[in-house]
């Protein structure tokens, strides 16, 4: 076995601390991270995929220069989507991009936890529900949408969620349920 093969069993903080010297274990954190960060910019951001990829590239530049920076006392993925969802809005600022359509396709078992989540009663086909999905988040404030992603789309607890949104896990509880209440709102107002 090599130490490429035994280094994919260490935890991402584990990895963190090994990539200070060893590219390799850079590497398979790369790997766990690059389809989940790819996902997660183009649904807070609307950005093309183009666009998306060199913002992910531009994350992990990041995240290598600042390897010594992380704080062993955070989880890694909290760290990760710290700088992914800081790298979106300097984007954001530097191009002033407006957000349009999203296609990004929603998995079934996150549409279903949204669904269930909103009590929405309707039984649809999976991918009118990505429509519908998409279409209300697109309708909502910004913030009210990042934190519906990280919370259903991400699968983010609400510890990560303060941790990479740099808010007191009780204003990130209160935000969640802001969240849900203009989701209902405005899904109620296009779909009902």
């Amino acid at each position: 076995m090599s130490l490429l093969d035994g280094n994919k069993n260490l935890s991402d903080e584990q990895l963190a601390v090994l990539s200070l010297d060893d590219h390799l274990s850079f590497s398979i954190l790369i790997n766990r991270y690059k389809d989940k960060l790819l996902n997660y910019i183009k649904r807070i951001s609307n950005f093309s995929q183009e666009d998306a990829s060199d913002i992910l590239q531009d994350v992990f530049l990041k995240v290598y220069l600042n390897l010594n920076d992380f704080n062993s006392d955070l989880k890694f993925s909290s760290w990760i989507y710290s700088i992914t969802r800081n790298q979106v809005i300097s984007n954001y600022r530097k191009f002033k991009i407006r957000p349009e359509g999203n296609s990004t396709p929603i998995d079934e078992l996150a549409v279903r936890k949204i669904i269930h989540d909103f009590d929405i009663k309707k039984e649809i086909d999976i991918k009118i529900d990505n429509k519908i999905i998409f279409s209300v988040l697109n309708a909502i404030k910004p913030k009210w949408k990042e934190i519906l992603i990280l919370r259903f789309f991400e699968e983010k607890d609400y510890s990560e969620i303060s941790d990479i949104i740099k808010k007191p896990s009780g204003t990130v509880a209160s935000m969640l349920n802001k969240a849900k209440k203009e989701f209902r709102k405005k899904y109620q107002e296009k779909y009902n």
